[in-house]
């Protein structure tokens, strides 16, 4: 599993609050996007072209985005999903909690009926055979 964030891979933790609304439009996107189409896309932020072209370096350093040349500028797709992002949340949270039977539990104990069932139906499928 690729587990961008992770400080074992050289990249650096999770996301801040720009970076994921960046990730969250490179996700959305159908194809991959240069810095000038993530500022328009960002329109009413306010932010700068340079803001936005380091936020997109750091993503790309950090192992979120992977870019392409494309004449003179880089064209920037995740090079994760965003399943996979929400999959290292949940590791980690779980990860840093000091008794991960309660912090399971709890989490368990949150999920609708319908989540429930499709977390039970998951462990179903990953039990081995008898």
């Amino acid at each position: 599993m690729i587990r961008p964030g992770r400080r074992d891979r050289g990249a650096e933790r999770s996301l801040g609050p720009l970076e994921s609304e960046v990730m969250n439009r490179l996700w959305a996107a159908d194809e991959p996007l240069t810095v000038r189409q993530m500022v328009d896309s960002l329109t009413g932020r306010g932010l700068a072209y340079t803001t936005v072209m380091t936020v997109l370096d750091n993503l790309h350093r950090k192992g979120w985005a992977e870019r392409d040349l494309a004449g003179r500028a880089y064209r920037y797709r995740p090079r994760v999903g965003r399943e996979e992002h929400v999959s290292q949340v949940m590791a980690d949270a779980l990860s840093s909690a000091a008794d991960q039977h309660a912090a399971l539990a709890r989490f368990v104990d949150a999920m609708s009926p319908d989540e429930a069932a499709l977390l039970r139906a998951i462990l179903h499928d990953r039990e081995e055979p008898a």
